[in-house]
């Protein structure tokens, strides 16, 4: 609720009664009211039926947080949650790009909101080997900062994190009528599915969407000045993702620099698509780009450029944010900055 406000109050969009109708809300997450959950188990294990919250319910569906947001807020459009696992921020920008072409509504506050921090789901993700476990002889052992390192040579499993980004679309005209100023434009979308496996993502499904989205945006991966990849430190996960763009890019590949905002954030789940897509607009708009830190060069990916340890000044206009989730979930976004 909090970051619609505050998206929207950086916009300089207002709700009112002409907007309102016309707003609609979609909030992404991977995993919803989990915490809700074990609170609710341990007060009914501890306290007997009548101790579990009446706020349960409202509390675990997936459209909530939307819903609460316009409570607050007082739009009254179109409420729901995408659930896309770990893409899901980037499935409420495309949807919410299509119902604004569409005409279903003028204005969509879009993003993505994660609080997985719960022993269950920590535990979950260390079973199944999805993240780094740390060992006396590990770097980050000292020094927990260096946990997370994609496309490093030791890297191995993501750092879970909580978040939530909200960016607002908004119909072109609209930016008219309202003399509002774009920061930037969704200029494509892809998105496939892999019939494949829960959770190892799957080559040629997740180079379709990176295709497919160049091509919605009637360019060519020549086009392409910056990726904010998927990165999320996994050994496979990370070498999946660079075989896809070495597959879709070719060699142009080694001229453009790519970056996992996880290097220094974490994993925030249904969340960190939607805060990728804040930081890649914001880099564009700064001539910015943030760095994959903790960066110790693996030769398997020898002549990429993966603005190591250190943020780097670059003007870029065409950048391409990647998400791929479990249940083998794809979806790629392409900015133009403005």
């Amino acid at each position: 609720m909090a970051v619609c406000k505050e998206a929207i109050e950086n916009s300089g969009f207002h709700i009112t009664k002409e907007t309102g109708p016309k707003t609609a809300c979609l909030i992404g997450s991977a995993i919803n009211g989990t915490d809700s959950f074990r609170i609710a188990m341990e007060n009914m294990r501890n306290g007997g039926p009548l101790k579990v919250s009446p706020y349960l319910l409202p509390n675990l569906c997936a459209n909530l947080p939307s819903g609460k947001a316009g409570m607050l807020l007082g739009f009254t459009g179109p409420v729901f949650s995408p659930q896309g696992a770990c893409a899901s921020g980037n499935h409420a920008v495309a949807i919410g790009s299509r119902m604004i072409r569409d005409g279903d509504c003028d204005f969509v506050l879009a993003g993505g909101v994660e609080m997985p921090i719960i022993p269950e789901i920590i535990h979950g993700f260390a079973n199944m080997n999805a993240t780094i476990k740390i060992h006396s002889h590990d770097r980050a052992h000292d020094n927990p900062s260096m946990a997370s390192r994609p496309f490093s040579i030791d890297r191995k499993g993501f750092v879970v994190s909580e978040g939530a980004a909200v960016i607002v679309l908004a119909a072109e005209e609209s930016l008219k009528t309202y003399g509002f100023r774009a920061k930037a434009e969704v200029l494509g979308i892809g998105w496939t599915s892999d019939a494949h496996h829960f959770t190892r993502p799957h080559k040629s499904t997740a180079i379709r969407a990176i295709l497919e989205t160049i091509d919605d945006a009637g360019l060519k991966p020549n086009d392409v000045e910056y990726i904010n990849a998927h990165g999320t430190s996994t050994t496979a996960g990370d070498s999946m993702e660079i075989e896809c763009l070495r597959a879709a890019f070719g060699d142009r590949l080694k001229h453009i620099p790519i970056s996992s905002n996880k290097s220094q954030i974490g994993h925030s789940l249904g969340a960190t698509a939607a805060i990728e897509n804040a930081l890649t607009i914001e880099g564009m708009q700064r001539g910015l780009l943030l760095p994959t830190i903790n960066y110790i060069p693996d030769p398997a990916f020898d002549g990429l450029d993966f603005v190591a340890n250190k943020a780097r000044k670059h003007r870029h206009e065409i950048a391409l944010s990647n998400a791929f989730g479990f249940g083998g979930t794809n979806c790629c976004v392409l900015f133009r900055g403005v």
